[in-house]
């Protein structure tokens, strides 16, 4: 009984010794976090975004201390709040080993770790012409720092050119109040500041500038990178930007209360099945601000209350297919949380007022007043503005289940259950992933029109599966996403497969029947 008391021990006594020999202060600070507010947005899914609340709090001034820091928590999910104050570069920040973390020099490597805040304080944090790279990494919050000039190519470079990167797995990243900046682009050695891909869902940008560069950001590295989504953008200003502001592969985003200047080229771009809701945004000087552009693979958006203010629009034709000058919504997206949006007219003033670091983690009250959020862990500025219709119904479809008789697959299966079981009509039957998550799909030798499906738990499972998505399994795109399983309603659409992906349980998921119906 004693082993478990001696491991933390000599864990405790290994975080001192490499805070001693790389300079990390240790204060004895309450667990709650210097970071103010909490999570808005999609950040708040899948089971909420919250950082290193309830850990220790860390003081840092160099790129090589927030590594330290990150090498000395007792193991890689032990919550940790970093603070951070000062100039970081290449120059103080190395890789420091540990069994707890997996750093490398020149770019602050969040990788295969999770519960970690990083929060400017004092006179502030510039993360200079060095990126912040999120790998495999979950709960994430990164608040109140400015990033700037990062390179991919001259000297020197870091994180791929992204100032913010994301790639391989990871959920739940909140993004507020920074500045990320470059002088320039492409050519002049710099990539995206905000970049998402590889299967990166739940993030919240807030409150945030984006300025100087050729590429504000993408979610998707291609065509095919269809594997990230559920973005929300809101009170961020995007100023000279040539493109990407974002550019969306695939998913869901939701954007709104953004304030656009001199997007020199295109704005938002969506495309390859993706969904975007834009909402109540202030564009100005500005050229094509939302459509399809440089792909042939259609992307949907649904829009009101924007203002466009001396916008321009390039003819269509070819791949380039703008939204306006007469936008109009060609999807609908049902948005799971609550906020309040800003009117489109004091957007302008609000995101000058409350957007980059140092400005005091100033946030919107939803009328058009920036406020002083308290700390805690409820939204500041709660109340919906948006109906917000659950993705499940609980009334079963009717008519013929089209999975009787299709074919089926999947991304694993554990010992004994057949992905066959899930079309057989027996109850007593199942199909479980070989962990505790993985997808399952239904597929017919000819395109079919599919608007519900209805998921049956296996006896003895039911509430097993806590979060999912729904695919269309031709191309990719999300067609619905929610928790628990049961019936689920969408939008009517014709496909060869429809695949469920469990991207969230408790226990050991397992499906009884995979219902398919056309009404």
């Amino acid at each position: 009984m004693r082993r478990p008391v001696v491991r933390r021990l000599q864990a405790a006594v290994a975080a001192l010794a490499l805070a001693a020999a790389t300079g990390v202060v240790l204060t004895s600070a309450p667990a709650a976090s210097a970071a103010t507010g909490s999570a808005t947005g999609y950040a708040t899914q899948n089971g909420g975004t919250t950082g290193g609340a309830g850990g220790q709090t860390v003081r840092a001034t160099t790129g090589t201390q927030i590594h330290a820091a990150l090498c000395g928590r007792a193991s890689s999910s032990t919550p940790i709040v970093i603070e951070v104050e000062g100039t970081i570069n290449h120059g103080n920040t190395t890789k420091v080993s540990g069994s707890s973390c997996n750093t490398a020099a020149g770019v602050i490597e969040l990788k295969q770790i999770s519960n970690v805040t990083i929060v400017g304080v004092g006179s502030g944090a510039v993360f200079d012409q060095l990126g912040i790279h999120l790998r495999e990494a979950g709960n994430i919050i990164i608040q109140n720092v400015t990033v700037r000039n990062v390179k991919k190519s001259g000297s020197p470079t870091s994180n791929g050119g992204d100032a913010i990167g994301m790639e391989s797995g990871v959920r739940n990243v909140w993004v507020d109040h920074t500045t990320l900046e470059a002088s320039g682009g492409e050519s002049e050695g710099y990539d995206g500041l905000f970049d998402m891909k590889d299967d990166t869902q739940y993030v919240t940008l807030s409150y945030s500038i984006l300025r100087n560069s050729g590429r504000g950001g993408l979610v998707g590295s291609s065509e095919s990178d269809r594997s990230n989504g559920f973005v929300t953008y809101h009170h961020n200003l995007y100023q000279n930007i040539d493109s990407r502001a974002p550019l969306l592969r695939g998913g869901i985003a939701h954007i709104y209360n953004n304030h656009y200047v001199r997007l020199n080229e295109s704005g938002i771009n969506s495309r390859a099945g993706a969904r975007a809701k834009v909402e109540n945004n202030y564009f100005k000087d500005s050229k094509d601000v939302l459509g399809t552009f440089y792909t042939d693979q259609a992307g949907y958006w649904q829009v009101s209350g924007n203002t466009l203010d001396n916008v321009t629009w390039s003819s269509p034709g070819g791949t380039t297919q703008p939204a306006g000058p007469d936008m109009k919504s060609t999807t609908t997206v049902n948005i799971p949380y609550t906020y309040r949006a800003d009117a489109a007219g004091c957007v302008p003033d609000v995101v000058n007022r409350t957007a980059g670091a140092g400005t005091g983690l100033k946030v919107s009250d939803g009328n058009c007043s920036p406020q002083t959020p308290t700390p805690g862990p409820t939204d500041p500025t709660p109340g919906p503005t948006d109906p917000t219709p659950g993705p499940t119904d609980p009334t079963p479809p009717t008519g013929t289940n089209l999975s009787l008789g299709a074919g089926s697959d999947g991304s694993s299966k554990a010992a004994g259950t057949s992905y066959g079981d899930l079309r057989d009509g027996n109850l007593t039957t199942y199909w479980s992933p070989a962990g505790a998550t993985g997808s399952a799909s239904v597929k017919w030798a000819s395109a079919t029109a599919v608007s519900s499906v209805h998921i049956r738990e296996a006896a003895g499972a039911t509430g097993n599966i806590r979060t999912w998505r729904l695919l269309n399994g031709d191309t990719g795109a999300v067609l619905t996403s929610g928790t628990g399983a049961g019936a689920v309603t969408f939008p009517r659409t014709t496909l060869r497969k429809i695949t469920f992906e469990i991207t969230g349980s408790t226990g050991t998921p397992k499906i009884a029947e995979y219902e398919t119906y056309a009404g």
